[in-house]
């Protein structure tokens, strides 16, 4: 079960429940591998819907890493995600909002 206190989201791939979390490693590999200029940049395209199928697999590898999913991006797009693209999409702004924001009670 995810905590979103400690910044955990819960990714279904493949019918099977994964925590998702980014930490500083997970976040500095995203960085690197989107060449973001900035993590707000990457916060700011999610907020205004101009993010990529790449920013969703990013930003999604990066917090199943963070995890402890041994994954690669080739296996997650592969992958079948709970909720499809849509799901996708809204786990990897759940992971980025979490990141930076304490949950709401």
């Amino acid at each position: 079960m995810a905590n979103p206190w400690t910044g955990e989201v819960a990714i279904w791939l493949d019918g099977r429940c994964h925590t998702g979390k980014l930490t500083l490693g997970a976040l500095a590999e995203l960085e690197a591998d989107l060449g973001a200029d900035s993590l707000i940049a990457l916060v700011e395209r999610f907020e205004e819907r101009r993010f990529s199928a790449r920013d969703v697999i990013a930003v999604l590898v990066a917090g199943l890493r963070g995890g402890g999913w041994q994954g690669t991006a080739e296996e997650l797009g592969r992958a079948e995600v709970g909720g499809g693209a849509a799901g996708a999409a809204r786990a990897a702004a759940e992971l980025l909002v979490r990141a930076f924001a304490l949950p709401e009670e």
